[in-house]
């Protein structure tokens, strides 16, 4: 059932709001005014208040990273200036960025989340959007910047204690401001962003994953710094034979290296999540043949397309939005809102929906609805909303983020405390590096991460499948569904009626009968009229012109053909023609039985025959019925048709239990009277009928050839529109909550066992330490394992 909460509404209009009902948090008044400027060169994010190199052009400030940057800016002031307008026309101006794992922050323009100091990333992919995007290929750079001086640090630093190696003096004092020197652009330069991410926590009430990395890499460097520059200020027992003291530059910078590989890593699993998007946005063409008042023609771009245009569509192309046919006949394939294969016939008159691929024929319409107001633009902000709210298990995840960083920094210091009392000497370097490796191996990322990322590529595959989430607390909700109420007309049945018998009497043909009431319902305006239509062209019966032609309101028609009067209507007009209906023949009486709509034909005022209409059950309803009692789920119709027509349909479709004559109200307290008793309820309906009761439900899922009111009323819409589409929405939805309680598990388990290992719980039996590179490595490995398992849901058997 969706609730309104109000502390994760998003704020559109108010770019960089971050508030909830436990955080009473701010967004910098940088990242409000969108002050945080780009370096047009490589397109590294600078502070224009700290920036030092900075030059103007056209009379417009702009900012660098470093003075390479500004050179080439210099030099080729326009190339560049060119190259970032072609970026930044793949992002409309306007576009809200919000956080991954914190879907309530958003802000226009991109920037950092102040909560876990993620780089925020646009709420919906651009459809021109070809290539990587801009946050991949900067922290691939710097990754790839960071091996540079990661590795030949690590040689320097390790190398004399794998070999046995033995330095004099002036060379171990070399060594050691080469490791200084290695260290310096990995700390300062290239890991200063985590530490502005990590700030801003603190500054927020919120630290984060970068807190616990800025304090310890900051505490080892800051260490090794003092202990190179000032070794006196150190006791003379923790000095080696040269006079210096142990430091860690390696570990400092090392782990700013890995932690760029992990969010490497991190941000192209991400990209992966928004596939779906891409592929659904990718439907739509990027350009449309309009058709101007003198019967010109020109191509412009979708988006300058309006309502009111006219379009050509020719053999072969994409329909580029929504819209009416105005003149021509063709074939569509509308696979990718049914999922049939088969064309649709399109002809004047009929709706067109964008991204169905048109056939041999040549057609005209009108535009109706373009951007975002077209269905394909819907589905996709429908998908999008999904992978970005919020499963009710992240709450668990998010209270216990809450109270770790904190603790964890406590862990650290009473760590440092105790090896400084009790542990062997040297105890101030023991302490330190013990500290700095509990604040690295705690990092909560893959906590953090454990349900967003499941949602993400939950959300991306039920698109692929027709199921389309409008929120995570609906997977999740599906989940745990143990009642499956349904109506019946469009949904289990395929909601428009069908001719399936004809009853001839008193020695008249069945071609005869059928082809008189075909006669009588061709100047027919009743919905009962198109199924006898449609059914005598079927059988190759055509209708001819009737004289007198009559209506009788709630009764049926009559008219003259050849000289005979014709009557064809219910028993009312029958009696009302002094007509006896003749009950006692067996197939009419099968027929009523079966909880068929009987028209009676009359024929000079005897009865000549029967036709029966009938809603169809849609095919392969009862198996999947049988595959969803299968699972678990006890089936409910509720439907508004008569007790005899419930009846029959019931007992074909073997549902556990029905209810007929139901309002709208009826359904919707018959829900909330099985809530009560302790139900979990999913309902599927596709009317606007339906709408009280979907919204009753613990999660509706619309049938998408409903109504679009079903559709807002829904959590879950299912754009096949068959029952098969359920199927799959459980599935996955149990496979997603099975994957989050996976991830959750391997998070938790992966600190409560890291946590005291580093912090050295294991010296005293076994001797071992855990290093702050080792821990940096399995803080990142930890991530990777998350995002792995949960990419595991794009190949679930669904």
């Amino acid at each position: 059932m969706n609730e309104h909460r109000p502390h994760e509404d998003i704020q559109a209009n108010a770019p960089g709001s971050c508030c909830s009902s436990d955080h009473a948090c701010q967004v910098p008044k940088k990242i409000q005014t969108g002050t945080v400027a780009t370096d047009p060169v490589c397109g590294m994010d600078v502070d224009p208040h700290t920036a030092r190199h900075h030059a103007e052009h056209g009379g417009r400030p702009y900012y660098f990273c470093s003075a390479g940057c500004r050179a080439k800016f210099i030099a080729e002031p326009q190339r560049w200036l060119d190259k970032r307008e072609a970026k930044e026309e793949k992002v409309p101006e306007g576009t809200i960025y919000t956080c991954p794992m914190h879907p309530e922050v958003q802000q226009i323009g991109p920037g950092s989340c102040p909560k876990c100091g993620m780089a925020l990333e646009p709420m919906l992919p651009s459809a021109s959007d070809e290539g990587e995007d801009n946050e991949l290929r900067v922290v691939r750079r710097k990754f790839w910047m960071a091996v540079v001086f990661a590795v030949p640090l690590l040689l320097v630093a390790m190398v004399p204690h794998f070999t046995g190696m033995q330095f004099d003096m002036t060379t171990a004092r070399v060594l050691r401001w080469i490791e200084f020197a290695l260290s310096l652009p990995l700390v300062l330069w290239l890991g200063l962003d985590y530490y502005r991410r990590g700030w801003l926590g603190v500054v927020h009430r919120s630290p984060n994953m970068y807190t616990l990395i800025s304090l310890g890499v900051l505490v080892a460097f800051v260490y090794s710094v003092i202990a190179t520059v000032v070794p006196s200020l150190f006791p003379a027992n923790l000095r080696d034979t040269h006079g210096m003291i142990g430091v860690y530059f390696e570990p400092a910078g090392v782990i700013v290296a890995l932690v760029l590989l992990g969010e490497w890593l991190e941000v192209r699993a991400r990209g992966k999540t928004s596939a779906a998007i891409r592929r659904l946005i990718d439907l739509a063409p990027r350009s449309a043949r309009r058709v101007s008042a003198d019967g010109s023609e020109i191509d412009v771009a979708v988006a300058q397309v309006k309502p009111g245009d006219m379009l050509r569509i020719r053999p072969g192309e994409k329909i580029p939005v929504d819209g009416e046919v105005l003149d021509g006949s063709s074939s569509v394939d509308e696979s990718m809102l049914s999922g049939e294969s088969i064309p649709v016939e399109k002809r004047a008159g009929e709706r067109a929906t964008a991204g169905t691929v048109n056939g041999t024929g040549t057609l005209t319409m009108r535009a109706e609805k373009v951007g975002a107001d077209t269905v394909l633009s819907q589905i996709v902000a429908l998908v999008a909303q999904a992978q970005r709210s919020r499963a009710p298990l992240q709450r668990l995840a998010d209270r216990v983020s809450r109270v770790f960083v904190p603790t964890v920094v406590v862990i650290a210091i009473v760590t440092a405390i105790v090896w400084m009392l009790i542990g062997p000497e040297p105890r101030i370097a023991y302490a330190i590096v013990n500290a700095v490796a509990v604040l690295i191996i705690a990092c909560p990322c893959a906590l953090g991460l454990a349900t967003p990322i499941s949602i993400m590529v939950a959300s991306g595959r039920g698109a692929e499948h027709g199921v389309l989430f409008r929120d995570a607390s609906a997977i999740e909700a599906l989940a745990q569904v143990d009642t499956l109420v349904l109506d019946k007309t469009g949904t289990l049945t395929e909601g428009k009626p069908t001719l399936t018998d004809v009853v001839a009497l008193d020695g008249h043909e069945e071609g005869e009968v059928l082809q008189l009431a075909a006669s009588l319902e061709a100047a027919s305006e009743h919905p009962l009229a198109h199924a006898i239509l449609t059914g005598a062209k079927e059988r190759g019966a055509s209708a001819v012109t009737v004289q007198h032609f009559d209506s009788i309101t709630g009764q049926g028609v009559r008219g003259e053909l050849d000289g005979r009067v014709i009557a064809l209507g219910n028993v009312a007009l029958m009696r009302a023609l002094g007509v006896s209906p003749d009950m006692q023949d067996a197939r009419i009486e099968a027929l009523a039985a079966s909880a068929r709509t009987l028209m009676y034909l009359a024929v000079n005022g005897k009865l000549a025959g029967a036709l029966a209409v009938t809603d169809r059950i849609k095919p392969g309803a009862r198996e999947q019925l049988a595959a969803l009692h299968a699972i678990g789920l006890r089936i409910v119709m509720l439907t508004g048709d008569s007790e005899a027509t419930a009846k029959a349909v019931a007992g074909e479709l073997g549902v556990d239990e029905y209810a007929a004559a139901q309002t709208p109200q009826d359904k919707a307290a018959w829900i909330e009277d099985a809530r009560r008793q302790g139900a979990k309820i999913a309902m599927a309906g596709d009317g606007i009928n339906d709408a009280p009761a979907l919204a009753s439900a613990d999660v509706g899922l619309a049938m998408g050839n409903g109504t679009d009111v079903a559709i807002e009323s829904a959590q879950i819409t299912l754009l096949k529109g068959e029952l098969g589409g359920i199927l799959r929405a459980r599935k996955l939805s149990a496979q997603t909550v099975r994957n989050i309680y996976q991830n959750l598990g391997f998070a938790f388990a992966y600190n409560a066992l890291g946590i005291p290992i580093a912090a050295g719980v294991l010296y005293p039996a076994f001797g071992w330490l855990l290093s702050p590179v080792i821990a940096a490595a399995a803080m990142s490995l930890s991530s990777v394992s998350v995002i792995g398992n949960a990419l595991r849901l794009r190949k679930a058997r669904i």
